[in-house]
């Protein structure tokens, strides 16, 4: 083959290069909520489009793909579905050349900004063009890459990052407080109300579900047992119910979104404990991390935005209360079971403190300390007891409870009517009058001494003395003066207290069969103890003592 001549050589023309664009476009959630134009999408592809349309330097310049993150915070790369696309064209060698209008598009968190500007793009041969605020050519000026204002761009963006996460988080801690609903999608069993974004209305297909949740735990199914009947039933989960009947565009990030979405024991356990039912505004239980790592962390109950009566209620008190005792209780099902039995959680032994656990012999239901079955005969002694003597003697003891509720509540009438000398409150006003009386004695006394002291009638010693003894049993007597003025104050709970105990029994008056319900509104918890013996610890305890107290019963 015969050989180039140097003329040929210095005439051909020189190679030109083949540049594959990504053209990376990213539009911030402040950017959505700004009406400034040139920060949006269409603009941001206009003047990118624009630039390589201006290039002139014999190159060949090619669009390969369009990378748009559209409402997605820049402080991380990982939650970006499109910039991770683009990384992984690049990694397969279809895109060499990457372009974005300028450096926050790309970066709002300064080390990402100099993980891949100074090591990741020119690690795979990537041409790096950013077009304002800090114009950028890897390829054309590379000495502007290692340049000082680089970085400090870098760390400018993330100061502006830092502080309009500050200000939002402001201004969503101000809603919370007021009691507006911030959330992007209502809890199960609501809807944002169309005329007000920040506002609950009641679903009433979701409601009844959540209603529907609620009396079957307290009818006594276990929480799987509701899971397999909602499932059972085709009734949609929260997730799904979102989505397919409300047309929402809801994804639990803690659910694939390729496998169906059905309810779980977690599900009812979260609607189960809910305030938001109640009518009441409960928000911030969860917070991300920082504004540069967006992970979620649960914030303790004490530090909850919680406004009261902000929307209607789709459960009662009462109602959620008693599925709150409930949930503290153990109530798992035997084998084949539906219902925890009757005594589930409510059993302990009286010397250990332990839960009983259940066995039965043929047709014969006993109960057995845990301690003594599962780990030392030597701990505990077995406390055994039938089933049959123990559900008697519980109701029994529930039915001498009723009768004293009656005629208690007979005898309140009775002093409701006395005269107001013999009422609790006014024995109250006596006492405080007599212990002002006795305090005025002693202010007369102190000012008597001084002036004895005046007059020389008493050394200054005696004085001294007589004064820190005035003194002591002034504040002795303002001490019960407080607590006397105090109880005079808060006779409504104690009112409040008595009404709980004599309505909660009074409505069983008639009671001939103990059930679970029954259970669960007025017994705390059972001791058995050795030998057979029960001890029943009711939950209006303090109910019958105030009125034992104000009627004067033994």
């Amino acid at each position: 083959m015969a050989r180039r001549s140097r003329a040929d050589a210095a005439n051909a023309k020189p190679k030109y290069r083949v540049w594959r664009i990504a053209i990376y476009i990213r539009l911030s959630k402040e950017d959505a909520r700004c009406l400034d134009e040139s920060e949006s999408v269409t603009n941001q592809r206009q003047i990118i489009e624009d630039h390589i349309a201006g290039f002139n330097d014999g190159d060949k310049y090619m669009i390969v793909d369009e990378y748009v993150d559209d409402g997605i915070s820049g402080t991380t790369d990982d939650e970006r579905e499109d910039f991770q696309r683009m990384l992984s064209d690049i990694k397969r060698g279809r895109v060499n050349c990457v372009i974005v209008k300028d450096l926050a598009r790309s970066f709002r968190n300064y080390s990402d900004q100099g993980y891949y500007l100074d090591d990741w793009f020119p690690r795979h041969n990537v041409r790096f063009i950013s077009l304002y605020h800090q114009p950028l050519d890897s390829y054309r000026e590379p000495r502007n890459m290692r340049s000082i204002a680089v970085p400090i761009q870098g760390v400018l963006n993330e100061n502006h990052c830092a502080e309009t996460s500050e200000k939002v988080r402001e201004v969503f801690d101000m809603k919370r407080r007021n009691g507006d609903h911030i959330g992007s999608f209502a809890v199960y069993g609501y809807i944002k109300d169309p005329n007000d974004k920040n506002a609950l209305l009641v679903d009433g297909e979701a409601a009844a579900v959540v209603r529907d949740i609620f009396n079957m735990f307290l009818d006594g199914m276990s929480k799987n047992a509701i899971v397999h009947y909602l499932n059972g039933h085709g009734i949609l989960s929260p997730s799904a119910y979102k989505r397919q009947r409300l047309r929402l565009k809801y994804q639990n990030p803690s659910v694939d979104p390729a496998k169906p979405s059905l309810w779980c024991a977690a599900s009812i356990t979260n609607i189960l404990k809910n305030r938001m039912y109640c009518g009441d505004m409960v928000q911030g239980r969860y917070r991300m991390k920082s504004y540069k790592i967006h992970v979620q962390e649960a914030v303790p109950e004490d530090e909850w935005y919680i406004v009261e009566n902000t929307h209607e209620a789709i459960i009662d008190w009462d109602t959620f209360n008693k599925a709150q005792r409930l949930l503290l209780r153990d109530t798992r099902t035997g084998p084949r079971q539906k219902k925890p039995y009757l005594f589930s959680g409510f059993l302990k032994c009286a010397d250990c403190g332990k839960s009983m656990t259940r066995s039965k012999v043929g047709n014969v239901v006993y109960y057995y300390c845990r301690t003594y079955k599962d780990q030392s005969k030597s701990a505990c002694t077995k406390h055994t007891i039938k089933h049959d003597c123990l559900e008697a003697a519980v109701l029994y003891a529930i039915q001498q409870q009723v009768y004293l509720a009656v005629d208690y509540a007979k005898a309140a009438e009775q002093v409701s009517r006395a005269p107001l000398a013999k009422s609790r409150s006014a024995k109250l006003t006596d006492a405080i009058g007599q212990k002002e009386r006795e305090l005025a004695k002693i202010t007369r006394y102190k000012q008597a001494i001084y002036q004895d002291w005046k007059d020389g009638e008493i050394s200054h010693s005696d004085y001294c003395y007589m004064k820190e003894d005035y003194e002591r049993q002034a504040g002795a007597l303002s001490e019960v003066l407080g607590k006397l003025r105090a109880e005079l104050e808060e006779p409504e709970n104690d009112i409040d207290a008595e009404n709980l105990f004599l309505s909660a029994f009074q409505q069983y008056q008639n009671i001939n069969r103990l059930t679970r319900d029954i259970l669960i509104e007025l017994v705390d918890h059972i001791k058995i103890h050795e030998g057979g013996c029960i001890s029943i610890v009711f939950r209006f305890a303090d109910g019958l003592r105030h009125i034992q107290k104000d009627l004067a019963f033994p």
